[in-house]
């Protein structure tokens, strides 16, 4: 990482590129706030967008292009100038990173597991035969249909607030969510159960934000140092690189997550087809200080494993 940028070497002004949801509109502003407490002589703003993936509601994101789709007016944004940083969940951000742009930033996770939501039942176990659940998350489906062959799946887009409202209209008995989406809008007393990472293996990135911006800028890469957080940037690098290697994306029923102890990376992963029948785990240590070597070997384990097969299955 570069050196922290001082007052009088950060620009004087940066525009954040954002989302218009409720939570990429509340990560915008954690790190508008951030950067405005260490450099006070900077004007920060933000940019309010709507992105493919805000407009298109009525269909799954595995059948239109994929989590890229909330990313790409952003990086237009960029590239034009109108604005200079772009703030994302990190698992909405693609594996490949394209030509001139860069994740410069990677800030502290917030909780990576999945949160158990309903009204009525206290959590997975005890929702009877037959109950929908919602989730737009194919690595959730496959992980719950494993576990849980008697309940119905059901697609579940929308931001936070959409998903809440339609289950408290009744369309399900159930949702799944990030937790850490919940606790960062203030609506952790929403969240019934948190999911083990032992029963749903958390997204790839999930609860971490990735600050983007453009190869060329320098500056801006010096003055998001303070804002980078090492144990969680290797955990969501050896995610990625994992995720990269299998040519993950949410086509692909994947789970990749890795913690810090001390200097050694723990790493589990999983592939899984659709419909959960088949479910393939790894899990290894590493090195915190080559976090991609342990994602590669994590990846290289599953497809030992007969990983290949189920990814081809789904290219079909």
């Amino acid at each position: 990482m570069s050196q922290p940028a001082t007052a009088h070497s950060a620009p004087s002004r940066i525009v954040i590129a954002s989302r218009e949801s409720a939570l990429a509109m509340w990560q915008a502003e954690h790190i508008r706030d951030r950067l405005r407490a260490l450099y006070p002589q900077t004007e920060v703003s933000i940019l309010g967008m709507t992105t493919q993936g805000d407009r298109i509601l009525d269909v799954t994101l595995s059948k239109i292009g994929g989590k890229g789709l909330f990313v790409k007016e952003l990086e237009t944004a960029l590239e034009e100038g109108r604005a200079d940083i772009a703030v994302h969940s990190l698992k909405d951000v693609p594996m490949n990173m394209p030509e001139g742009f860069v994740l410069a930033c990677i800030g502290e996770r917030e909780d990576p597991r999945d949160a158990f939501v309903s009204n009525n039942f206290s959590n997975l176990a005890a929702l009877p035969a037959g109950s929908v659940v919602g989730t737009s998350s194919l690595r959730r489906e496959s992980q719950l249909r494993a576990r849980f062959p008697h309940l119905k799946i059901e697609p579940l887009r929308g931001n936070v607030q959409t998903r809440l409202r339609k289950l408290d209209e009744g369309q399900y008995a159930a949702i799944i969510l990030a937790a850490a989406g919940l606790k960062r809008l203030g609506l952790g007393d929403r969240i019934r159960d948190v999911i083990s990472s032992d029963d749903s293996l958390p997204a790839v990135g999930q609860g971490a934000l990735g600050i983007e911006t453009r190869t060329d800028r320098a500056d801006l890469a010096a003055a998001l140092a303070p804002l980078h957080h090492a144990d969680t940037a290797a955990c969501v690098l050896a995610e990625r690189a994992m995720s990269r290697r299998l040519a993950g994306s949410c086509q692909v029923p994947l789970g990749g997550f890795a913690e810090v102890s001390g200097d050694v990376l723990r790493m589990r992963g999983f592939v899984a087809s659709p419909d959960g029948t088949r479910l393939i785990r790894a899990e290894q240590n590493g090195s915190v200080n080559d976090p991609e070597a342990l994602g590669n070997a994590i990846a290289d384990a599953l497809l030992a494993q007969g990983a290949g097969e189920i990814l081809a299955a789904l290219n079909d």
